[in-house]
């Protein structure tokens, strides 16, 4: 998950000043941040001529900047006030759970206990827990507690400590001699064989390799859904991950990413193929120094 001063993210659609002390004073005691997202028009205002016409990753106007900006909080938990008339929130916890690249943040949603209706259509809609107002305050602290998606960052720091397994070395081999094909099959099979927590590392650098394949092959909605994929792999890990330069290739995507979004579908054949650059990684020698 992304960290903001230190400490993992709470988003809150919240506009309601009481409940949002509550849980600002609740998240500091936690060790949480909150972004705080009260009403959709800080979004922008919403473009008559692209609807919101499905859901899902190839959303156009307010949806999309949604997903944007949550695969670059990754945060630990939403909260969605079910009373705050000012978001779509039904719309928005059916995008979130249901796309692939923020499906597994935690969501959890409060409102009036008389307003069964609105409960039952949050619990349809994904959201993981939806309790009334005076339950959701009183239980808040354990609530963060026991719902944050957080990472172990001791488990991660060991698991890089591990070397590359073989069939990833030849994925990153293939990877950097433009083979994205390739490198995504060797990459796929080292991350189907690996049972620690360091497997997301292989699966963050396969769909950069395919997101890369998507842009060679000039496909805008293939490549931009796995730049909103490959964050919730990559970001959680440290700067280096069995022997692999993560602030270089987090680097590298992201700049891709921007590139591509600024070209927008219609000009995607002007991008710059320079941008797709090799993945900067070391394999130790296993034999040692004679």
């Amino acid at each position: 998950m992304n960290i903001k001063g230190g400490s993992p993210i709470i988003v809150a659609f919240v506009a309601d000043l009481f409940f949002a002390v509550k849980i600002e004073k609740a998240a500091e005691e936690g060790g949480f941040a909150v972004e705080w997202i009260e009403s959709a028009d800080q979004f922008g205002p919403e473009d008559p001529m692209t609807p919101e016409r499905q859901l899902g990753e190839h959303l156009v106007g307010r949806g999309a900047k949604l997903l944007e900006l949550l695969t670059r909080w990754n945060p630990a938990l939403i909260i969605f006030d079910l009373n705050n008339n000012a978001v779509p929130w039904e719309k928005w916890i059916i995008l979130i759970t249901s796309v692939p690249a923020t499906r597994r943040i935690p969501v959890i949603c409060f409102g009036s206990h008389r307003e069964v209706a609105v409960m039952k259509a949050a619990r349809v809609a994904g959201a993981d827990l939806v309790l009334a107002r005076s339950r959701f305050t009183a239980e808040l602290p354990k609530l963060l507690r026991t719902h944050a998606r957080i990472a172990n960052a001791d488990e991660l720091a060991a698991t890089c400590d591990e070397p590359l397994a073989e069939k990833a070395i030849r994925g990153l081999e293939e990877f950097n001699l433009g083979e994205y094909y390739e490198a995504h099959e060797y990459l796929e099979e080292a991350w189907m064989e690996d049972e620690s927590p360091g497997r997301d590392l292989y699966r963050g650098v396969l769909q950069v390799g395919v997101a890369y394949y998507h842009i060679k092959n000039g496909n805008y909605r293939g490549a931009a859904k796995l730049f909103l994929r490959l964050r919730q792999w990559l970001d959680p890990l440290p700067g280096s991950c069995r022997g692999i330069d993560l602030i270089k290739l987090r680097a590298d995507a992201e700049a891709a990413h921007q590139m591509l979004i600024e070209l927008g579908p219609n000009r995607i054949d002007e991008f710059d193929l320079s941008l797709l650059r090799p993945v900067k990684y070391v394999v130790p020698d296993v034999h040692g120094a004679d």
